[in-house]
């Protein structure tokens, strides 16, 4: 399985498709202010993994690897469980889409490095990293 992830102000998924809104930042001079943000993901599934069930999760962390924590201690993260049929009539050994779009509200951040990592069934698939600045 691959992945294509693109960091956003706001994403939707819909019938199948992503809807973005302000796509393709790496850069914000928001720091220590709360701030949304989205992720525009679409998992490129092959023709023999679709028909399972899938894990799927994203986490933010400093540009050290390190788990970045809410206020209270928890990690801020998504994560689900995903499956992809075959519809009828499609061709043996095609790949297919499976769109998905988080959404993170009220994230605080200090300036500094952080980048989104995106697993599959325990296996990274990308990371998307990006910088806090401070206002000058």
């Amino acid at each position: 399985m691959r992945a294509t992830m693109l960091l956003c102000d706001a994403a939707q998924e819909a019938n199948g498709k992503l809807y973005v809104i302000g796509g393709g930042w790496s850069d914000v001079l928001q720091s220590d202010q709360p701030m949304s943000m989205a992720l525009a993901i679409v998992l490129h599934v092959p023709w023999d993994q679709t028909n399972m069930k899938h894990e799927f999760r994203v986490q933010l962390q400093t540009a050290d690897g390190e788990p970045w924590m809410h206020d209270g201690g928890a990690p801020i993260q998504a994560e689900a469980n995903f499956e992809i049929g075959r519809p009828p009539g499609i061709k043996p050994g095609s790949e297919l889409n499976a769109p998905i779009a988080p959404s993170f509200h009220g994230v605080l951040l200090p300036a500094g490095g952080y980048v989104w990592k995106l697993t599959v069934d325990g296996e990274e698939l990308g990371r998307t990293p990006f910088t806090v600045g401070q206002r000058p």
